[in-house]
């Protein structure tokens, strides 16, 4: 069983002066939602998510030794400039920040260098998707290559599982974007391996049903969520529903196991709709209490409700801590399906706008 000291690096057998590196990172999104956590980003339950494959994150960083007869001299002190598509971007500053002093204890050459962080997402900023979970993912990777030149003995597993823990402690959803199509995070007794401080790729068998399975992100609203999910999250502490919502999800994600390996769709889609649903219950039923979906978003789940029903096309909901809408279906019935987002939601979607993405692998390193 891995513990936290484990990622903490006695010494490094070699010394970089500069250098940069690049990663892509994906967004992902839950099937049994984390809601809810502990100290040090540990969540409060399980939570098993499908990799995203276009909605990700793209990375450089540049790093360059401090030396003391330079301006960069302040060696006690993290040192680093943000661009967000190449402009300067004060305002996330204090996040990499906060990151930095946590994983410090983990990465203790952060403050010999002086660090450039550009960063651009392949989807449109502001558009209501987090990139959060991308954007640390990505740098998690980036500060990770840095590490393996600085001790090259380093194993592949060690490598992922480390990027994936330092991840989580920039946003805890982002462990989930570093390796794997389909992962979990978080301790579950039946799946080998998982853990609370990072996440690993499902170890069981996946049905062909799953097979570059498709998501359609319906842009509902894209303006600044009313409640942050940090502020979400800590509102569970005291919740009336918290323990049995825990449970739940240790129950959903076991039967889980079950259906990603007999490929029922139909259970496929009790579950996740109904995971869905109790996110936002938590959020309906937490005090103070807070509503993050829209009229659109009921709208087009009623929709799509009615379209299953016609059709039996297996085709199915869920949402992130927002108001947009994430389409599930096989890739097999991406024709008719994307054919009824056309004529159907799109009305539904602010400015008409929807994102095409499905099932990819998790982070890639570009430079």
């Amino acid at each position: 069983m891995f513990t936290a000291n484990d990622f903490i690096p006695s010494q490094y057998s070699q010394t970089l002066e500069s250098g940069h590196f690049q990663w892509s990172a994906p967004s992902n999104i839950a099937l049994v939602k984390y809601w809810g956590k502990k100290d040090n980003q540990i969540p409060a339950n399980p939570s098993v998510s499908f990799t995203l494959n276009n909605c990700k994150t793209i990375t450089k960083l540049t790093f360059e030794k401090k030396h003391i007869s330079t301006a960069l001299d302040v060696t006690n002190e993290f040192s680093f400039d943000l661009l967000f598509e190449g402009k300067p971007k004060e305002d996330f500053k204090p996040k990499i920040q906060k990151f930095f002093e946590r994983i410090e204890i983990y990465l203790p050459f952060l403050k010999d260098y002086h660090f450039t962080i550009d960063t651009q997402n392949t989807f449109p900023h502001s558009s209501g998707i987090a990139s959060s979970a991308s954007g640390m993912a990505a740098l998690a990777m980036n500060l990770m290559s840095l590490e393996k030149a600085l001790n090259p003995a380093m194993t592949e597993d060690y490598f992922y599982q480390k990027a994936s823990l330092l991840a989580r402690l920039g946003s805890g959803s982002a462990c989930r974007s570093v390796k794997g199509q389909v992962v979990v995070w978080g301790n579950q007794a039946n799946i080998k391996g998982s853990s609370d401080l990072f996440g690993v790729e499902f170890p069981y068998p996946i049905h062909e049903n799953f097979k570059n399975y498709q998501d359609t992100i319906l842009l509902v609203d894209k303006g600044e969520k009313q409640v942050s999910s940090t502020v979400g999250h800590e509102l569970m502490h005291n919740h009336p529903f918290a323990e049995r919502r825990f449970t739940q999800a240790h129950e959903n994600l076991d039967q889980l196991i079950a259906v990603f390996e007999n490929g029922n769709l139909e259970e496929f889609i009790k579950i996740v709709e109904s995971e869905a649903l109790t996110l936002h219950a938590m959020m309906m039923t937490s005090m103070p209490y807070f509503i993050l979906m829209k009229p659109n978003t009921l709208e087009i789940i009623n929709r799509i409700w009615k379209f299953r029903t016609e059709t039996q096309i297996p085709v199915c909901f869920t949402l992130d801590a927002g108001a947009n809408v994430h389409v599930l279906y096989p890739n097999k019935n991406k024709e008719s399906v994307l054919q009824f987002i056309k004529d159907e939601l799109v009305g539904y979607c602010q400015n008409g706008q929807y994102l095409c993405d499905e099932i990819g692998n998790g982070a890639t390193q570009l430079e």
